[in-house]
């Protein structure tokens, strides 16, 4: 295919791939310890990115390769009172469903953990969201299915738009992430150093 003819967006497709295994190999290339220390970060400090749970859905994640593990934050959710829920591919579509730690967990695609089907459908006003690779205006690489990016449009469009907050580790971060039209931009990233608002200054992990 001559670049004229190229699909709209495919220069923006191959710089999401290339920034998306760049991203993913230093986020492989960290010491297991290091993974398990920043994981554990995060039930502190994703607890005050988030504010009072207490009565909201929560959305969260079962990690799978070298993701962060946001169980402990999960919990730490759940004792505040928040109901958690786990995503869900469904029909070609991500999905939420209601789930609560001892719930038998049924294997999926790509390495996932989804609730079973009989668990109840739920619309998340929070959202806890893995990504490969973000930047610092909330723009987010995920692993070229778009299920993310689909689910929030609905859920903005049915019951309107939950609170996204991306969580990575640090070295996942890029200069820039290429946003086509369909990509929905994150209201903040975790890290195990910082809170990174969408658009505005980083506030710094308190020690």
């Amino acid at each position: 295919m001559t670049p004229s003819a190229a699909a709209p967006g495919a220069s923006s497709l191959e710089e999401k791939a290339a920034l998306r295994a760049a991203a993913l190999a230093r986020r492989d290339a960290l010491e297991p310890d290091a993974r398990l220390a920043a994981s554990r970060v995060f039930a502190e400090s994703g607890m005050r990115a988030l504010g009072d749970v207490a009565g909201l859905i929560v959305s969260g994640f079962w990690p799978i390769r070298s993701e962060l593990d946001p169980r402990w934050l999960m919990r730490s959710l759940a004792a505040a009172g928040a109901a958690l829920a786990l995503p869900s591919i469904e029909g070609g579509k991500l999905v939420f469903r209601r789930f609560a730690f001892g719930d038998r967990l049924r294997g999926a695609g790509f390495g996932l953990s989804e609730p079973q089907l009989e668990a109840e459908l739920v619309a998340p006003d929070a959202m806890l969201v893995p990504l490969a690779a973000f930047d610092r205006v909330g723009g987010r690489i995920g692993y070229g299915k778009g299920y993310y990016d689909g689910a929030i449009a609905r859920l903005a469009a049915q019951a309107g738009r939950p609170r996204t907050l991306g969580l990575a580790f640090a070295c996942q971060e890029v200069a820039r992430v290429p946003m086509l039209p369909h990509d929905q931009r994150l209201d903040a990233i975790l890290t195990e150093r910082e809170l990174i608002q969408a658009g505005g200054a980083a506030v710094p992990r308190p020690p």
